[in-house]
């Protein structure tokens, strides 16, 4: 069994709350593949609202130092 990095769940967990404005308790309650997919909505939501030419617009999954996929 892996462990999901604390750093990367802290991450989500503050992604997810600022969007959505959800405790940390709402948060945690989710599974795993449940939080990656709320991530996942939320970046897409953006990248369609606020496009640019200039700078690409990243998602909670591109940002960091390691790009982890725990599915």
């Amino acid at each position: 069994m892996r462990l999901y990095p604390e750093d990367e769940l802290y991450k989500e967990m503050a992604f997810i709350s600022y969007y959505f404005h959800w405790s940390e308790e709402n948060v945690m309650s989710l599974e795993h593949r449940e939080r990656r997919k709320w991530c996942g909505e939320i970046s897409g939501i953006n990248k369609e609202l606020s496009p640019s030419k200039d700078k690409k617009e990243k998602s909670i999954t591109e940002m960091g130092p390691a790009n982890l996929s725990f599915g």
